[in-house]
């Protein structure tokens, strides 16, 4: 028997036996045809035929080289000559069916599927393995080099790194906007004891003074009185907090502290302007203020205009006035009025100096309604008394202590005294200018 025709009909009978698990059998199956104007789908079954002809070939010249071999029959030049044509022209086609499959792949938005098996399937489906095993191997052994591809995931997956990435954390913490409050700075400031706040009030007083004849009798004058009382009110809020979260950020407390703070100041300027003297609120400054009437009639009348005859009013009360109060919106609108020329009539844009109307400080606050207006003797008309300054405190509270919790109180007392009503004027502009 000769041994070079039994390693060409082994050979042969090996290339069967691996052509079972290659991926290039006709056993594939195709995707529909893509639009780039090529038939893939006509290409594929017809590349495929062409693979089962030459595939039945080389098994018919396979199946016939075992059998004369087990005969102990030689294998004729010409047979042998014509296996190898088989074989380049089956590994031909076994080419181009590769090139239509990636054709195919990039048609439909294929991907290469590797990225997304697990190591067991990438192994047993690799070609190097399955030839390896179609020789049915006694020893040795099969290799497979897999390169994970880095991604950003944080799943438990090879190449996963999301997890090593390190997030950009800008220092501190940006706090939210805070209104400015000024009106407390327009009012006389003073200190109280004991819960209640008592002032005499002079209503009236009737002027008789006149010239007297000698031997006549004098004129006699007449004073009213009023004894009034008001009390200090609380203005408090708290926030709680564990020991542990208050020593981690180191910013917290501070934080927390001058929130509080500013939520009292908020509230109590609102309370100055507009409380209603019920329950516990304070009997702020608009609604015992005196309505706005115009002492005389202008034509053409501003907004400007207005602010000038409450100013006016207000003097004529003996209390002249000392500034005004608006909305910023109506103190905007103020400032961009523009004359016949297009300038600006009190605004100076490069200009840097505090809102000043009439020689008076004007204080913009929301806490004063839209198209408002208040303006008056600030310091001689009212006062603003401290019981408790604000303050923040901090402490345990029921089962706090065992919890590690603390909470943090701000708070403030305070009494408003407003002493003549008739120094303040509060007016509507829409209704003003419509006089």
């Amino acid at each position: 028997m000769n041994t070079h025709h039994r390693i060409v009909a082994g050979g042969i009978a090996a290339l069967m036996a691996g052509m079972a698990y290659s991926r290039f059998a006709p056993r594939i199956a195709f995707e529909k045809p893509n639009d780039s104007g090529v038939d893939i789908e006509a290409l594929a079954k017809d590349v495929t035929a062409k693979f089962q002809k030459s595939f039945d070939d080389v098994k018919a010249i396979a199946e016939k080289a075992v059998a004369d071999a087990k005969k102990g029959i030689d294998m004729a030049a010409s047979e042998k000559e014509k296996a190898d044509e088989a074989l380049i022209k089956m590994n031909g086609l076994s080419d181009q069916v590769a090139q239509i499959e990636q054709k195919l792949a990039r048609a439909t938005g294929g991907k290469d599927d590797d990225a997304h098996k697990s190591f067991g399937e990438q192994f047993v489906e690799a070609e190097g393995v399955k030839s390896w095993l179609a020789g049915t191997p006694t020893k040795g052994k099969a290799d497979l080099r897999i390169k994970a591809t880095l991604t950003s995931a944080t799943t438990d997956a090879a190449g996963s790194v999301g997890d090593a990435i390190q997030t950009t954390r800008l220092p501190g913490i940006l706090p939210l906007p805070q209104r400015r409050l000024t009106v407390r700075d327009l009012i006389s400031p003073g200190r109280m004891d004991g819960n209640a706040l008592e002032y005499v009030k002079e209503t009236g007083f009737t002027n008789n003074a006149g010239m007297v004849a000698e031997g006549a009798a004098k004129p006699s004058s007449d004073l009213k009185f009023e004894l009034l009382t008001t009390s200090a009110k609380v203005i408090a809020h708290w926030m709680k907090a564990s020991r542990q979260v208050l020593d981690d950020i180191s910013q917290l407390r501070s934080i927390i502290d001058q929130r509080l703070i500013f939520g009292l100041a908020y509230k109590e300027e609102s309370q100055l302007l507009n409380g209603d003297n019920t329950g516990q609120n304070l009997n702020g400054i608009i609604p015992q203020a005196t309505a706005y009437a115009a002492p005389i009639s202008l034509a053409d009348q501003t907004m400007i205009d207005v602010m000038r005859l409450a100013m006016l009013q207000a003097a004529l009360a003996e209390y002249p006035a000392t500034g005004h109060v608006m909305n910023p919106i109506d103190w905007t609108y103020i400032e961009t009025l523009k004359d016949s020329l297009g300038r600006y009539i009190i605004g100076n844009p490069q200009g840097s100096i505090s809102p000043t109307l009439w020689g008076l400080p004007v204080v913009g606050t929301q806490a004063i309604a839209v198209r408002k207006f208040l303006t008056g003797a600030f310091k001689l008309g009212a006062q603003v008394f401290d019981r408790w300054d604000a303050r923040v405190e901090t402490g345990f509270e029921n089962d706090d202590f065992t919890k590690n919790l603390v909470t943090v109180l701000a708070e403030e007392r305070i009494a408003l005294a407003v002493y003549r009503p008739e120094a303040f004027i509060y007016g509507d502009f829409d209704t003003a200018l419509a006089a």
